[in-house]
């Protein structure tokens, strides 16, 4: 194989994925030219790596995202009246209502909505009575379901409760010890483009969808109804967002609106306030291009808790492991060791050892600790990769147990998660956002470059 560091014209986000992919290089790995955008298989590991560092643009193609001169980025979010928030809001509520009073209670609560029905089913082991409809109907009066043109609100639905205890084998494998309440693969993700240290299409499209139900609440838009939903494609130019390529927003609306005025309403008080300078003359602007939208929420469209994943976390930028959040307590892992893996990716990111970065924990049922741990910083590491590595195991305990006690997960405050996002929030109480581990990090790592440079002077 041929000595990398020797090799010219290699930048250094490909001289670290040449160092890292060295060992690896098969036939199988496909290059992309840039240029040319044609792939070139079935090459030798050294004309591989010889096209790694060639002038003419060529890179790999796990590089797309960093090397590409233009790449769109979408994600997407809703409002908290979409019908299957309505559901996630609702079993989280439960879920706060018993924490609050049984914190080691043991709750996967499951909501389903339709019109003018909702169903509460799954198992909750606690000590403390939950009037599960009382609350049903407080979450989506509290949203805006309060009328009866609305075919769904408070006053009127059924509310079905169908809650049997959790099976005592699990209550078994999990035990004293709190092992992990089920397997799982959990991932958690940051990068430097926003503030809160995520990625922006997610981050614009919660506040496209925020702005909506403050100017409905506010009476700004008094016509809208609590349904809605956002999405934004971001044009990047070599792993930077570069402007808005699109924009599309759907707004339920009382009848007696036209489109003209609905779009030029959303335009003006939620679109322009959010993107600002992000929007120029070439994005484009899609408003409730099916026309109207009247009838919204679960009297439209069965909501389900649970599956909207993609809008809870990361816009489909990070990887998601499958499990959802909304109605489960912190002893599953599905919920607690996603918050886990975003603080410890949102501290490496805080510390400046990577502009991106993805944390993935997997656990097996009854066990004390996570079976993997692993970290991909995308070549934007500034550390040596391994010693990230260390850093993690050294710095965070990320068994279950010690998961709920140092992000403090037993404790009345996932309510206010089951709409726009869980992460990326500094308007709720969401300890995993915290990057109380930053300055240690950065410490720690410095130690450890100091120690390598004094052994490679020896």
């Amino acid at each position: 194989m041929p000595n990398l560091k020797q090799k010219s014209g290699l930048s250094p986000a490909l001289l670290q994925l040449a160092q890292w992919t060295q060992p690896w290089l098969t036939p199988s790995i496909n290059i992309v030219c840039l240029k040319t955008k044609q792939c070139h298989p079935s090459l030798s590991a050294n004309d591989q790596l010889s096209l790694l560092s060639n002038k003419e643009g060529l890179t790999s193609m796990t590089m797309t995202f960093m090397s590409s001169p233009s790449l769109l980025v979408t994600s997407e979010s809703v409002t908290e009246g979409h019908p299957d928030k309505v559901c996630d809001q609702i079993a989280d509520a439960i879920l706060d209502e018993i924490i609050a009073n049984d914190p080691d209670a043991h709750c996967a609560c499951e909501v389903v909505a339709t019109t003018g029905l909702v169903l509460v089913m799954g198992e909750i082991t606690t000590s403390h009575y939950v009037d599960c409809s009382a609350i049903a109907r407080a979450v989506i009066n509290d949203i805006g379901y309060t009328k009866p043109e609305y075919q769904f609100d408070s006053e009127s639905c059924g509310v079905i409760v169908s809650v049997k205890e959790q099976s005592a084998e699990i209550n078994a494998a999990v035990g004293e010890d709190e092992g992990a309440g089920d397997q799982g693969i959990m991932l958690g993700f940051a990068c430097n483009e926003t503030p809160e240290l995520m990625p922006l299409p997610i981050s614009l499209a919660h506040k496209l969808c925020l702005q909506l139900s403050k100017v409905r609440k506010d009476g700004t838009l008094a016509y809208l109804r609590p349904d809605g939903k956002s999405q934004v494609t971001i044009e990047y130019e070599f792993g930077k967002p570069k402007r808005a390529h699109a924009v599309v927003v759907a707004a339920q609306h009382d009848p007696g609106v036209t489109s003209q005025q609905l779009a030029d309403d959303i335009n003006k008080h939620v679109i322009r306030p959010v993107l600002g300078d992000w929007i120029d003359d070439k994005t484009e602007v899609h408003i409730n291009r099916s026309g109207s939208f009247i009838l919204g929420g679960p009297a439209a469209d069965s909501g389900l808790s649970g599956r909207k994943n993609i809008v809870d976390t990361y816009g489909a930028v990070g990887r998601h492991g499958g499990g959802s959040y909304s109605g489960k307590d912190p002893s599953k892992v599905d919920r607690s060791a996603s918050y886990a893996a975003r603080w410890v990716a949102k501290n490496l990111v805080a510390a400046g050892l990577a502009d991106r970065c993805e944390v993935e924990l997997s656990y097996a049922i009854g066990h004390p600790q996570p079976i993997g741990v692993s970290v991909e910083t995308f070549g934007t590491h500034k550390v040596d990769h391994g010693a990230i590595q260390k850093l993690v195991r050294d710095h965070f305990d990320l068994s279950p147990k010690g998961i709920i006690r140092d992000l403090r997960l037993r404790r009345p405050i996932y309510r206010p998660t089951a709409s726009y996002g869980h992460f990326g929030r500094t308007d709720i109480d969401a300890p995993w956002e915290e990057t109380n581990k930053a300055d240690e990090l950065r410490a720690a790592a410095a130690k450890l470059d100091s120690r390598a440079e004094e052994a490679q002077r020896a």
